[in-house]
């Protein structure tokens, strides 16, 4: 998971290290030594793309980010090679590496993907789930719900995204984990523009509760429904708007 859910006030301290209050900017002075590097680096630039700073079309240049980044060329270089086969950057040959529009093909494949696992995924965890996993999805929720009705953008997508990973290893599947991790990254970014909305966040995470109390309770079939109904609202609420602005 993105972050710890130990306590709302200390996470919420705790992600927000080494993030400038300049949205254009991006910055790793308080990166985490016990992570390799290039991870970090990887991760600081999938952020930016992933929350708009680096926007569809904008060129991405190596010696740049590592000056913002305050790190050598070559975890930079590592980094943007990682995006590039994920789809994340593509290469305009002479004009050099550019952020990829968002794809609407990838999109809808992985909302068809994410119809058939997670209702499956929902479902097994109301019978697999632990007092403790029940109680780290109720730690969840509520902090979604803190941040996105104060409005934090960037706290509320790492928690959404938190939330269904959290439905996906309480599922006790791996492939299930496996299988949806691997797309996870690219829903950030039509997330993002979602929960930039106070109305539409409030929507996101009353749905969330509802699939937890449905696991909390046991009820199998209740989950897989409240997720359905989930993933069909998601799919509503990102699509039209989101491609109207990318692609504009």
């Amino acid at each position: 998971m993105h972050l710890s859910y130990a306590t709302c006030d200390m996470r919420h301290a705790v992600f927000t290290l080494g993030r400038s209050d300049n949205a254009d900017t991006m910055s790793i002075e308080s990166l985490q030594r016990t992570k390799p590097l290039v991870e970090q680096v990887y991760e600081k630039i999938l952020d930016a793309i992933c929350e708009g700073v680096l926007a569809p079309g904008d060129p991405v240049r190596q010696d740049e980010l590592a000056e913002k980044l305050q790190v050598s060329r070559q975890p930079v270089l590592t980094a943007l090679s990682q995006l590039k086969v994920q789809g994340f950057l593509v290469d305009r040959g002479r004009r050099g590496l550019q952020v990829a529009p968002v794809d609407r093909a990838r999109f809808d494949a992985i909302f068809e993907l994410r119809s058939a696992l997670e209702p499956l995924a929902a479902s097994l965890a109301a019978v697999r789930a632990t007092k403790g996993q029940v109680t780290a999805g109720k730690a969840i929720v509520q902090f979604g719900r803190k941040v996105a009705a104060a409005g934090d953008a960037h706290a509320a997508l790492l928690a959404d995204v938190d939330f269904h990973e959290w439905i996906y290893q309480a599922s006790g599947n791996p492939l299930v984990v496996q299988s949806m991790q691997a797309h996870w990254q690219h829903l950030r970014r039509s997330m993002g523009e979602v929960l930039q909305h106070r109305e539409l966040a409030r929507d996101v995470w009353n749905e969330h509760a509802a699939v937890l109390e449905a696991i909390a309770r046991g009820d199998a079939a209740g989950a897989a429904r409240a997720i359905g109904a989930h993933i069909t609202a998601a799919h509503d609420r990102v699509g039209c708007k989101e491609w109207q602005v990318a692609h504009s």
